[in-house]
Order: C-alpha cells, then sequence, then structure tokens
C-alpha cells in the first residue's frame, strides 16, 4: 500500500523509518510545511515528495499519517475522512475538547476510520496485564499506580504548545488505565508543582504532578508523573486485586536503583528515551494501521477514546488549578 505521512519532524521521521519496515508499505509520500524536511525524508526514505496536503491526499495514498503540530490535527483529519482515506494521527486530536467534539461528529459521520496514537496498546507488557485483568487473574482490582516520569523536560516552545502536562504526559497513564482495567475514571484530585526548569513554570505549567483516581468500580488509581527523572524514562503500571498482583515495566532497564544491600537488579542499562523504550509499540502500532487501512480490521484506538483520555486531563488541569476534586461529569457539561 501506498502510505502519505504529514509532518516530518522527530516523531514523524521515526514513522517513516517505522513505515519503510513494513512488508505491506510499497512507497511514501511526504510533506511537511518547512520544505527541506520533507527533502531529507525523501532522501532518506525513498519516499516522494507532496508540496502540499492537498496534493498529498490526491497523490492516491492509502491512508495518511498525522505527525504534523497538535493545531494542525483537526484540519487534516477531516481531509482525510473528506477524501475517504483512513486516517492515523498522533495525539492528541484537538488542543481543545471542544474542538474534540466537533471533530468526533465529523468522523462517525464519514466511516473512515481514524485510529489515534495512544502507543502503549500496543506494547507486550501492557498487553499482557490487560489480557490478566480480563481472564479474572488478578481478582477484582483494588489499586492502581501509573507512572510516567521523563528524563529531562521539553523544550520551552514544545511546553508552551503542549496543553500541559495532564494533556501531554499524563494522557497517556490516564488511557492506559482506561484500556488496561476496562473501567471509566469517575473523579479526580490533583495536585502538582515546580522545582526544576523555569520556563515550564514560565508557561504556567507544572513539571511534577500526582492525581487520584477514582474509577466507576471503586478502584483507586494513582497517577504519578515528572520532567526531572535523570536516571532514565521511567514508564510502570501495577495493578493490584484481591487474588493476585502485577506489574508492567519491572524490566532490567528499569531506571531506579534498589537501596536494598545485596539486591542487584535491576542491571541493564536504563531506558533513556520513550522511542527506546517504544520502538516495538510502535512498530506494532503502524502495523496496526496497515491493517486498518486494508480494511481487515477496526480502528484499535478511536477518537472516542482519544477523548475519554483527555477528559481526564481536562479535569485534573481543573483540579490542580482550583484545588479540589473535580468529576468527569463537570468538566463534559462545562
Amino acid at each position: 500500500m501506498r502510505i502519505g505521512i504529514l509532518g516530518l519532524g522527530r516523531i514523524g521521521s521515526f514513522h517513516a523509518e517505522t513505515l519503510r519496515g513494513l512488508d505491506a508499505v510499497e512507497s511514501l509520500v511526504v510533506t511537511d510545511p518547512f520544505g527541506d524536511a520533507a527533502g531529507r525524508a525523501a532522501e532518506r526514505f525513498g519516499a516522494e515528495v507532496a508540496p502540499s496536503p492537498r496534493a498529498l491526499l490526491a497523490s492516491g495514498v492509502d491512508g495518511i499519517v498525522v505527525a504534523a503540530a497538535t493545531d494542525a490535527h483537526p484540519a487534516l483529519i477531516r481531509a482525510g475522512v473528506a477524501a475517504g482515506v483512513p486516517v492515523f494521527c498522533e495525539k492528541p486530536v484537538a488542543r481543545t475538547m471542544r474542538e474534540g467534539v466537533e471533530l468526533l461528529d465529523v468522523v462517525r459521520d464519514g466511516g473512515v476510520p481514524v485510529q489515534i496514537g495512544y502507543h502503549r496498546r500496543f506494547d507486550a507488557g501492557f498487553a499482557a496485564a490487560r489480557a490478566a485483568v480480563r481472564a479474572g487473574e488478578l481478582g477484582a482490582l483494588h489499586t492502581v499506580r501509573s507512572t510516567t516520569l521523563d528524563p529531562a523536560p521539553p523544550p520551552a516552545a514544545y511546553v508552551a504548545a503542549s496543553g500541559g502536562i495532564f494533556r501531554d504526559c499524563s494522557v497517556h497513564d490516564f488511557d492506559s488505565i482506561r484500556w488496561v482495567t476496562g473501567r471509566e475514571v469517575t473523579e479526580v484530585y490533583a495536585v502538582g508543582g515546580n522545582r526544576g526548569a523555569g520556563h515550564i513554570a514560565a508557561a504556567g505549567d507544572a513539571d511534577t504532578t500526582g492525581a487520584l483516581l477514582t474509577l466507576d468500580d471503586g478502584t483507586v488509581a494513582t497517577v504519578s508523573n515528572s520532567r526531572h527523572n535523570l536516571r532514565g524514562y521511567d514508564v510502570r503500571l501495577e495493578l493490584h486485586g484481591f487474588a493476585d498482583s502485577l506489574a508492567v515495566g519491572l524490566d532490567d532497564r528499569l531506571p531506579l536503583r534498589s537501596a536494598e544491600p545485596g539486591a542487584n537488579f535491576p542491571s541493564g542499562t536504563p531506558h533513556a528515551f520513550f522511542l527506546d523504550r517504544f520502538a516495538a509499540a510502535y512498530r506494532a502500532e503502524l502495523a496496526a494501521f496497515t491493517e486498518v487501512v486494508a480494511g481487515t480490521r477496526p480502528s484499535p484506538c478511536t477518537v472516542e477514546d482519544a477523548l475519554e483520555a483527555g477528559w481526564i486531563a481536562e479535569a485534573c488541569t481543573l483540579s490542580l488549578r482550583e484545588h479540589r476534586p473535580v468529576t468527569l461529569t463537570e468538566v463534559r457539561s462545562a
């Protein structure tokens, strides 16, 4: 099949390299507002260059991968749906929930599959944890703990456009909790602070946060996020049930030291970056998209899914700002 890529920054170039290695993909067409980026990608990956998104969609592509800036996501998804071309789009769907809800109506009416990029759904550990929960191996859950700790803060320009740590970083934890447990979040209470990078505080954001989530069956979930984890990129999920407990991310490259005498785990080189930690998951995610394009499977992460994680992020953002618990019903009706 012939796949178009819109946006050739860090993640777009990574996706281009991944797609080039998939058996189902015969050719790539790329476009980027910065012509040099498109030219470099064409040379590196043997891709064709389209001068604009419209030209790319008119070039006979079977599916498109949207890796452009967040502000461009709604228009590019709309364009793909209007052209009848299946869309893979990196999160978030849109900068605001209002835009996202409006886009959801367009996608539903268009009948064209759209897959949103929540790559943890394709990680072997997260998938195994979900299967264990579904099989009842843990019994009823009572506690969930999710962690995402970045090794270093993103640059100021990224922070200014990110929408905040809950919308940019924590949404991966929120989506994972929903996907693995099969439950919905009903209420949140969030806290946060700034102990490091000044440009994050200047943007009105927090660099370290904690969120307490109540799920619809009474399970308690905690989410911990930080932009400062110099030892490496730390992503974990713990699931504690009445019959057993299970953890994702406890491999030999876990960026954490044990203080216990004689302990030698973990002994490997710590994960340094998200593309390192989740390389296999990204490949599986795009392989799944080729199946969506071929019509052999439905979207494994829909716009509806992405918006549910977005509502949790919205509630946490409000909770942090107003120092109080916030229900999901409140933010949905605002």
